[in-house]
């Protein structure tokens, strides 16, 4: 390492890509974990192609993952990346556009042949003069030869000898970056040590040889250095969105003593919480993954009649199938929580990317009055809290809740301070058990004065027997009625509920001054990039403010006394201005700008920036 000399960084931003099947969520991920065990602040963005196969060495077939660590708490996956792995032409023509002034680009160049380069859509024998980046920092090694050169002398196919390329790569980045390759040694021997070791060696041999590859030959002018970022002291670990939800479910189950069941259809990006919830029948879970997304939410409804916790998981169209259902349990007055993790729409749309088109549909898409509480998690990590605090409301308030997320946090990780359940509230469901001595006659409409919850009575309790169903009910005895005073007053008090919920839940807040030229409002998954993009112009002497929003219905108390400080308000949403509509119905009195983008990605920093400042000037 003579020639070699150590820059100090405060972040970096690095993009994996390569063919779906070259491991690069994988060695993303390792990476990223590696990052997050020496203390950096991370945020990661996996990039999935949206065709299941598209054909190898096509640009339709990219995956990627994009990961930004640093000395700080880091709050986005980065806008455009400082060094690109691109194991094909394929992948490097797909991700040139992210890539920051004189990059480092590595790629293999065993695929740098004419065949793979016209397969990639270049038309000249130059990829890097085609794309304008001839003069980056572009390492080309010949990974998929070395690769096999340092497993020659193991009993494996050529298949599965080039499988290992993606670990060649890790090795070669760790080492850029003065990580250690320990942790990465230790997940590929967990993961194929007992099951197939000849594997597990290949991998480790593979990722040694990339790390040293690059010490020996110098392959990097500079290697750098990050520092571990000062977060707060306690027990750290890695965490996406939807592991984040699937262990707040858990944690809402622990705390209002009712058992958790999952019934849901598997559906992408929102699968992996019905996977997470299955691993844990050794706290009492129980999930169903069912023949389609009405018998996800039908079993749902029926294990919260039955005094489970009960919730359903979905995405996109997976929502419109669920919202006959949806009224079903608004009418019954049944506590069940609905996640929707949106994806880009309509129909099938672009099930792998991220949007947040589904507002509309999680606030008004049921037939007649059908309120529902809707809430928003915005960061991987807080996808925790919300799914907790969804399955409370839903419970104490005995009303469906709908809980959304998208493609971008469910997906992305950062590090999540483990909380202990000792801070977290205790839930109290109305449940009734017996009858109590002043009643004659159970009445299960019957409503506490507080929340308007009505009891909630289990099938077979002696003395608490009842009708339920989906026709509207007298307002206390739960049978049939058609009288239309009684339909009247119990649309209100449905309403009436979910309004209430305002009281229980914290006051709308801001970030920055109270007063200002420009409030941006957001809500939900783009908290990241509003924040890191107001800071930044805060910073520059900028009178900007961020009002983001988690609860969405019903919203918290203070709005308008945030939105009239400001000269200006700036909605800004990965739909066509869902919330925006919102806002006007909402608050009329205010005007409103929009910034919209539907594009399948999160918003970059720099384009909000550049977005607030043109406001600011007008």
């Amino acid at each position: 390492m003579e020639n070699t000399s150590i820059t100090e960084r405060d972040d970096v931003v690095i993009r994996f890509s390569g063919d779906s099947g070259d491991g690069m969520q994988l060695t993303g991920t390792l990476f990223s974990d590696t990052a997050a065990l020496q203390g950096n602040g991370i945020s990661t963005f996996p990039d999935y192609p949206a065709e299941i196969r598209a054909p190898q060495g096509t640009v339709a077939g990219v995956s990627g993952f994009q990961v930004h660590f640093g000395d700080h708490p880091v709050q986005t996956p980065g806008d455009y990346c400082d060094v690109l792995v691109t194991m094909n032409p394929a992948a490097l023509r797909a991700n040139a556009c992210w890539l920051r002034k004189g990059a480092t680009v590595i790629i293999d160049g065993d695929t740098l042949d004419e065949k793979s380069v016209a397969r990639a859509g270049f038309t000249t024998g130059d990829p890097f003069a085609e794309l304008g980046i001839e003069d980056y920092n572009i390492i080309v090694a010949d990974i998929t030869t070395m690769t096999k050169e340092a497993l020659a002398g193991l009993d494996l196919d050529v298949k599965s000898v080039v499988k290992c390329k993606n670990m060649f790569a890790l090795g070669m980045c760790l080492f850029m970056f003065n990580k250690p390759l320990e942790h990465a040694v230790e997940y590929i021997n967990n993961k194929f040590g007992k099951r197939n070791p000849v594997v597990a060696e290949a991998n480790v041999l593979a990722l040694k040889a990339g790390h040293n590859y690059a010490h020996n030959t110098h392959a990097f002018a500079n290697t750098y250095d990050v520092q571990p970022a000062d977060l707060p002291k306690g027990r750290y670990r890695s965490i996406n969105g939807n592991q984040a939800t699937a262990w707040g479910f858990i944690a809402a189950s622990e705390k209002s003593g009712r058992p958790l069941y999952c019934g849901s259809y598997p559906i992408t990006p929102a699968t992996v919480i019905l996977e997470e919830l299955a691993k844990r029948k050794d706290l009492g879970v129980k999930t169903v993954q069912c023949e389609d997304e009405i018998a996800g939410i039908c079993t749902t409804i029926g294990a919260s009649y039955a005094g489970h916790f009960a919730v359903t998981t979905t995405s996109g169209p997976g929502l419109s199938l669920k919202s006959e259902a949806m009224g079903l349990a608004v009418m019954t007055e049944l506590p069940i929580v609905v996640v929707d993790v949106q994806r880009g729409g309509p129909s099938t749309g672009l099930p792998t990317k991220t949007e947040q088109g589904d507002l509309l549909q999680a606030l008004w898409g049921r037939n007649g009055e059908c309120p529902m509480i809707v809430i928003a998690a915005s960061t991987p990590s807080d996808c925790f809290h919300y799914a907790f605090m969804a399955g409370k409301l839903a419970m104490e308030h005995m009303t469906p809740v709908v809980l959304l997320s998208d493609g971008f946090i469910a997906n992305g990780s950062q590090p999540w301070k483990i909380p202990s359940m000792k801070d977290y509230p205790e839930i109290h469901p109305p449940v009734i058990r017996e009858l109590p001595e002043d009643e004659k006659t159970f009445l299960p409409y019957k409503r506490d004065g507080l929340r308007l919850a009505r009891r909630w009575a289990f099938p077979g309790t002696p003395g608490l027997e009842h009708r339920i169903g989906g026709l509207e009910k007298d307002i206390l005895k739960g049978s049939p009625s058609h009288n239309p005073q009684n339909h009247q007053r119990m649309v209100e008090l449905r309403a009436e509920k979910v309004a209430r919920v305002a009281d229980f839940i914290p006051e709308q807040e801001v970030l920055g001054d109270r007063e200002g030229d420009l409030l941006v409002v957001g809500w939900g998954g783009t908290r990241g990039h509003l924040e890191s993009a107001v800071k930044e112009m805060r910073a520059a002497g900028k009178k900007v403010s961020l009002c983001h929003f988690n609860y969405i219905n019903p919203l918290p108390h203070g709005v308008y006394e945030i939105f009239s400080g400001f000269r200006k308000i700036v909605v800004c949403e990965l739909n066509e201005g869902q919330f925006a509509n919102y806002m006007r119905m909402s608050f009329p009195q205010f005007g409103y700008e929009q910034f919209n983008k539907v594009q399948g990605l999160p918003f970059t920093k720099e384009e909000l920036v550049d977005k607030f400042n043109e406001l600011l000037e007008k």
